[in-house]
């Protein structure tokens, strides 16, 4: 991610999502009134965010419980896996901004 999104750490929230194409936009316009699209964006970036939201989402604790919280609301499959992408890619924007490591937290 460093080397295709020079730019991270350097953005405010936000960002990044719509600089890797997972940010969801709206087009409201006729039958699609109230949908959102991802779309543009980095397509090998959101290639390596696909690839490790499925890691993320099967092994990572709390991407898990984020992940089937969205899918027990009825969104669908496909939906709830962006979701996860937009979420990395914000804490990788964080993490650099910052300049300190993950620090993983333990449910209380």
């Amino acid at each position: 991610l460093a080397i295709r999104m020079p730019e991270l750490g350097q953005m405010r929230r936000g960002q990044a999502a719509a600089l890797a194409g997972v940010a969801p936009f709206d087009r409201d316009s006729g039958q699609w009134k109230g949908l959102r699209f991802i779309t543009g964006g980095r397509a090998r970036v959101r290639w390596m965010l696909y690839l490790a939201s499925l890691a993320a989402k099967r092994y990572d604790p709390g991407f898990k419980a984020f992940h089937q919280a969205l899918l027990a609301r009825g969104k669908p499959i496909k939906l709830a896996i962006v979701a996860v992408m937009r979420k990395l890619i914000e804490a990788a924007n964080l993490i650099l901004h910052r300049g300190q490591p993950w620090v993983k937290t333990q449910p209380a």
